[in-house]
């Protein structure tokens, strides 16, 4: 185990230690103020409780190395811990008849799980930007197909915060090449154990290829075993996420099934909802800065102050997207004698000569595409969702391109917080496609989230 993992778990402990602690103080003294005699076991309680949490924790495995860093599994064993312990004391002092101060525990143990959350979250963000700087990254040995590889190395490089160095690459036998991009080809896929060793690695990432089957990942499992190497597979299934998708034996055999996506239903009411009320009240709670910043805008440049022009919503259904206007006056015009920058259907210009300098500190955060919260309200687009596409780029479309169409365009969404203008046709198609694949209302909450830190640090924005 590398000693960064061992640190991280050293710390998440620690971290749970104190967080328990001082739940258990907070709840203490908000329920009782003083010591009494009447308050002394809840003394003791509160000395214990920091080792039942740790205890409990551990028991629901949430210190395991594979949650460092990514997904929201750490959490959501963290909560289940907080909710069975307070069932557990619920339940127990009911069979017991036993006379407990229900507002120390309706205090305490959810005051020990947000900090908790609270906690780690802090220690994983410090680890991400450890991890931005190319410390505490795990290993890899890449095996598939050169194009495969290729991609996933890509991949793992934009979004650092994975954890995942690809050090060498396994190539089938009759592969030509000594390299994939800079990474070496160290040999084929029965030198796999070989290369491990000879590279220092601790993670094999299997990639979807026909070479390796299950007969072959068990044996490959068997042999990475000896050093206790991790080994994690790419399914073909590459954009379904986990909720979807659930393992159920047939026949002896363990097979996976795929739901379908969920894209119409109490589901999507639900999501809709949420959207308008939400939007509504960004729009009330944003008034005096969208006041502010249509007011600079006609200061700045002549002109009005919203920019107009025809997006394609959910079914192909057109709708006038409208957000502030950040360039000057005649700039369509202007763009046939300008150059892209982007590639496939993007039309992308840096430092774009018909954008105002109001224009470009507005694009930078995002500031320009506030009043499509009016588009919200009025149904023609969600909070988070695939970009809005034009109308000339929707008549390029492919049908598997043309999935992206199914649900409403968002205001922000994953290519918003996976690098804005910074990313390729391609990988703006590919995080489109995965979340229409992979729609819930939690994923929707953690790209607000992540929104935020996106427009805050501007990068990507042109």
């Amino acid at each position: 185990m590398p000693h960064w993992v061992r640190s991280y778990r050293v710390h998440a402990l620690l971290a749970d230690l104190a967080s328990a602690g001082l739940g258990a103080a907070l709840a203490f003294f908000l329920r009782f103020r003083e010591l009494t005699a009447y308050a002394l076991p809840y003394v003791l309680l509160s000395a214990a409780l920091p080792v039942v949490w740790v205890c409990a924790v551990a028991l629901n495995r949430a210190y395991e190395a594979r949650m460092i860093g990514i997904g929201s599994e750490e959490f959501r064993r963290v909560v289940q811990c907080g909710v069975a312990l307070t069932a557990a004391m619920a339940i127990g002092s009911y069979l017991t008849k036993a006379d407990v101060a229900r507002g120390y525990v309706v205090l305490a143990l959810p005051l020990v799980t947000l900090l908790t959350l609270t906690f780690r979250y802090a220690l994983r963000r410090a680890l991400h930007r450890r991890r931005a700087g190319g410390a505490c990254m795990r290993r890899v040995v890449a095996v598939g197909h050169a194009a495969s590889v290729a991609e996933l190395v890509q991949l793992f490089r934009r979004e650092r915060y994975h954890g995942m160095d690809v050090v060498a690459a396994c190539l089938p036998e009759d592969a030509p090449g000594e390299s994939v991009g800079d990474v070496p080809v160290a040999g084929d896929f029965s030198d796999i154990p070989l290369v491990v060793d000879q590279f220092a690695a601790d993670t094999v990432a299997v990639l979807a290829c026909p070479e390796m089957d299950g007969l072959a990942l068990r044996r490959l499992a068997w042999r990475l075993e000896r050093t206790q190497t991790e080994l994690v597979v790419a399914p073909a299934l590459m954009e379904v996420a986990g909720p979807r998708t659930t393992i159920r034996p047939a026949a002896g055999l363990p097979l996976l099934h795929v739901e379908h996506p969920e894209l119409t239903g109490a589901r999507q009411l639900v999501k809709n909802v949420f959207d308008r009320v939400v939007a509504a009240g960004l729009l009330v709670l944003l008034a005096p800065l969208l006041v502010g910043l249509a007011l600079a805008v006609r200061m700045t440049s002549p002109g009005p102050a919203l920019f107009r022009q025809t997006r394609v919503g959910r079914d192909g259904e057109l709708f006038t997207m409208v957000k502030f206007r950040t360039m000057r006056r005649n700039a369509e015009h202007q763009k046939i004698t300008l150059v892209s920058d982007g590639d496939g259907m993007l039309f992308k210009v840096r430092n774009d000569p018909r954008v105002t300098p109001l224009g470009t500190l507005m694009r930078r955060h995002s500031l320009d595409e506030l009043p499509q919260l009016i588009n919200v309200v009025r149904g023609h687009m969600s909070l988070v969702g695939p970009r809005p596409p034009l109308p000339e780029e929707v008549a390029r479309y492919g049908d598997d391109v043309r999935r992206r169409l199914l649900v409403r365009p968002g205001l922000t969404g994953l290519w918003q917080v996976s690098g804005r203008s910074d990313l390729s046709w391609e990988e703006s198609v590919r995080l489109d496609l995965r979340y229409v694949e992979n729609w819930s209302l939690t994923l929707d909450l953690q790209i607000l989230w992540k929104t935020w830190s996106a427009v805050a640090r501007g990068q990507g924005a042109y």
